[in-house]
């Protein structure tokens, strides 16, 4: 009679194993689920805090292009080639007009338009 109730404790035993595997890895959002979403949604957070770091230097600079005079300057200076009145010079070397690099190459003759065959 002991190996009739051995089935039995068995299958209990798989019933409570498999209750127990449920519980934590089964239904809509399991334990694994979880995980990736913590680890997703701290990826997300870093991401937030550099976006607002980015952002707020942006904010920085326009604040200094809209009110600072010598950012002004600069950015006149590198990206439009302009210079200060009266501290300094700008020069421009152009060629001389006898010079080769001054004239154009000849234009070449146009083709003749091709017959129709």
């Amino acid at each position: 009679m002991a190996t009739t109730g051995l089935p039995r404790r068995i299958a209990l035993g798989a019933f409570a194993l498999g209750a127990a595997w449920f519980a934590v890895e089964g239904g809509e959002y399991g334990t694994h689920d979880l995980w990736q979403q913590r680890a997703r949604s701290r990826e997300l957070t870093d991401s937030v805090r550099t976006l607002s770091r980015v952002v707020d230097s942006l904010e920085t600079y326009k604040r200094l292009v809209l009110t600072d005079p010598a950012t002004q300057e600069r950015i006149a200076r590198e990206e439009f080639g302009m210079v200060k009145g009266g501290k300094e010079l700008l020069y421009r070397f152009a060629p001389a007009a006898g010079d080769s690099a001054a004239r154009t190459k000849p234009a070449r003759k146009p083709a003749a338009p091709k017959s129709p065959e």
